[in-house]
């Protein structure tokens, strides 16, 4: 059972988020709230697997609720869910390690459930819209700068199937290997490219010709 807080301070939508999502029998909402001290008091008390994360909200933002989060409890992850989908807002969700974000205009309470889980099966997920961002700030990030890392053919294997859209788990049953092994394969080719997320890497390999479509 995926155990869910909310944090947005709207209640409509933070009510029709709640509704949508209790339909799903494996979530559970153990919280909503509607600010970041509010957040953070409560995650004191309440276990929870993932937030669903506003940015913007009347005590803090959310860039620095997220900070604090990965300092405070890195092993609760974190769906970005806002209105705040301009590049600066998202490149410094992605430096923070962020698993997920999908815009409010763009999104879908379905996109939502399916984001949801995609990260708990151990994925990233980026909405279309903020996918093109992500895109629009790597190649600024990579300039004109050629990368020549090497990848080892499982490396090169766990791309391919990345790009198929497989998660994690899936990937692991595929190769027959243990999901520790595919995330550490993922690390490690993170770490090769400077980056710290699925859709970024298959970019950068589309790119550059380590894969094809």
């Amino acid at each position: 059972m995926t155990k869910i807080i909310l944090i947005d301070d709207h209640q409509i939508f933070r009510m029709t988020l709640r509704i949508a999502l209790s339909d799903c029998p494996d979530f559970i909402i153990v919280g909503e709230v509607d600010s970041g001290a509010a957040l953070f008091a409560m995650l004191e008390t309440t276990p929870c697997d993932i937030v669903l994360l506003d940015i913007n909200l009347p005590d803090m933002n959310g860039i620095e609720i997220a900070r604090l989060m990965r300092t405070e409890y890195p092993d609760v992850k974190i769906l970005a869910i806002s209105c705040e989908n301009d590049k600066e807002t998202v490149h410094a969700m992605l430096d923070i390690g962020i698993e997920g974000f999908i815009s409010k205009q763009a999104g879908s309470v379905n996109e939502i459930i399916n984001a949801v889980h995609a990260i708990m099966d151990g994925s990233e997920y980026y909405g279309r819209d903020i996918a093109k961002l992500i895109y629009q700030i790597y190649v600024a990030k990579k300039g004109s700068t050629e990368i020549t890392s090497e990848f080892t053919s499982r490396e090169k294997e766990i791309i391919e199937l990345s790009r198929d859209g497989l998660l994690v788990k899936e990937i692991a049953t595929k190769l027959n290997v243990s999901t520790n092994t595919v995330r550490n394969h993922k690390t490690n080719i993170f770490q090769k490219l400077n980056i710290n997320n699925t859709l970024e890497m298959v970019q950068y390999a589309l790119k550059h010709k380590i894969i094809s479509l």
